[in-house]
């Protein structure tokens, strides 16, 4: 009981002390030039007179300005504040803490320069326009905490008509880092991928982009089973074809036994469990688990709180858990896809990013903690490995210069000798700023 009594102590204390911390630091991100200013004079050349002459190279030939500004090292993190982490619709402003903490992730864990933009409109196509009027001054988009089924819609256009690369880390981030984890938990329990069940709880936008994933990573969807707010998904939800049609989409093939119900009959013989839901705890009980099979493996990713707590899914039966967290072991969260695979595509100054290149993120990230040793506590590279990052980027930018997206061709000594040299000077950076005071310690007792 006092086990367990210091985990829930643990598991709450980020939450407590997040407000004071973000007041103090006054937010997480700012801008500093990274160009050499020794005297006044070098403004010359930095702004009027000399950058007439940038201007003009790009006025030329558009993509040099991937070369002569930081445009191709940029990526605007989007939202509308419709569905932010599990808070639902809290509004733009109210989103701005996650699109920070992302802009943070990207640059300490893949060098990659993000900015924040909270958008004051929830309208998929007034959504669009404004990320289509960004284009030129940024060389990635990535879409985040927007509602379903819009959140679709709005990827797939985009996706279509803007010559740089557009993500919905939601949807592909938390998908190819969900593979990467089941393809090692897999490995442990010596179960294949395509004759596996699995039970996904949820059915938003990043269970129907796993789950599509999945498929096309090797699990068969006949042998899936869905379920949503209302129950399982099957060809009898007439209710889901008219209004979501990607729901629609997995009600034709997945659950081919039709199973009509709640989890509790969707867990009935399953293998695995992807619950990527409402936060817990106790949305999935432990006596549910029990009707998986022997080794059954659970990911509950619901943030701030996992759908069930990992010992009680290990006392129900589960041999390997997984949760969205990073205080538990086996945590499965986009952040250790986002920073590595842009870090890639921006390489090569990527036009798209493919679910081919998805799928050779997850491989990475899955060969990479098998170099190292997986165990059922260790199925998936921590976010302080950070040379896994390196791999991922690496792996990403090559499938992408195969797959014909890429703007320019590098080795992949020359591509990993880049993403390594960003990477360490991203954290040297924050490293300086901390030693300086540049970044002022905390007051006593908010640190974690």
């Amino acid at each position: 009981m006092k086990d367990i009594k210091k985990l829930l102590e643990r598991a709450t204390r980020p939450q407590k002390i997040s407000v004071e911390l973000h007041r103090f630091y006054v937010g997480k991100v700012e801008i500093v030039p990274k160009c050499r200013i020794s005297s006044y004079d070098d403004f010359s050349i930095w702004y009027t007179p000399g950058v007439a002459s940038a201007c003009m190279e790009i006025h030329k030939f558009k993509d040099a300005s991937f070369d002569l500004t930081n445009r191709g090292n940029i990526v605007a993190v989007v939202s509308d504040g419709t569905r932010v982490l599990g808070l639902g619709n809290i509004g733009p402003e109210a989103a701005m803490p996650v699109m920070e903490g992302k802009a943070i992730l990207y640059k300490y864990l893949g060098g990659v320069d993000a900015f924040p933009v909270c958008l004051a409109t929830t309208d998929a196509d007034e959504i669009i326009r404004a990320v289509k009027y960004m284009e030129p001054s940024f060389g990635g988009i990535n879409l985040e905490d927007i509602e379903q089924p819009k959140c679709f819609y709005i990827l797939d256009r985009l996706r279509k008509e803007m010559e740089i690369p557009v993500w919905h880390d939601d949807q592909q981030g938390t998908a190819t880092v969900t593979l990467a984890g089941l393809i090692n938990a897999l490995k442990i329990v010596k179960k294949k991928i395509d004759k596996v069940r699995v039970t996904m709880l949820g059915a938003g936008a990043a269970n129907i982009a796993i789950a599509r994933l999945l498929f096309k990573g090797g699990v068969d969807p006949s042998k899936t089973i869905m379920l949503d707010s209302k129950g399982t998904l099957h060809k009898g939800r007439e209710d889901l074809k008219e209004k979501y049609k990607e729901k629609w989409e997995m009600c034709q093939i997945t659950n081919e036994m039709q199973v009509v119900g709640g989890l509790p009959e969707a867990l009935e013989g399953a293998d695995v469990l992807i619950a990527m839901s409402t936060p817990g705890p106790d949305i999935v009980k432990k006596e549910w688990i029990k009707k998986m099979n022997k080794d059954a493996i659970v990911f509950a990713c619901a943030n701030p709180v996992p759908e069930i707590w990992p010992w009680e899914a290990k006392e129900g039966g589960a041999r390997i858990m997984a949760t969205g967290r990073s205080d538990f072991p086996n945590q499965i969260n986009n952040s250790l896809g986002f920073p590595g695979i842009f870090r890639g595509v921006l390489d090569v100054k990527g036009r798209t990013i493919t679910d081919d290149m998805c799928v050779e993120a997850a491989y990475a990230l899955a060969e990479y903690a098998q170099k190292k040793g997986i165990s059922e506590n260790y199925i998936i590279p921590k976010m302080s490995e950070w040379k896994a990052y390196v791999e991922e980027a690496v792996r990403v930018a090559l499938k992408a210069i195969k797959d014909g997206v890429a703007r320019v061709k590098l080795s992949k000594e020359e591509l990993y000798e880049r993403a390594e040299s960003m990477m360490k000077r991203a954290r040297k950076e924050v490293s300086l700023f901390m030693k300086t005071g540049l970044i002022k310690k905390s007051p006593s007792g908010l640190d974690i």
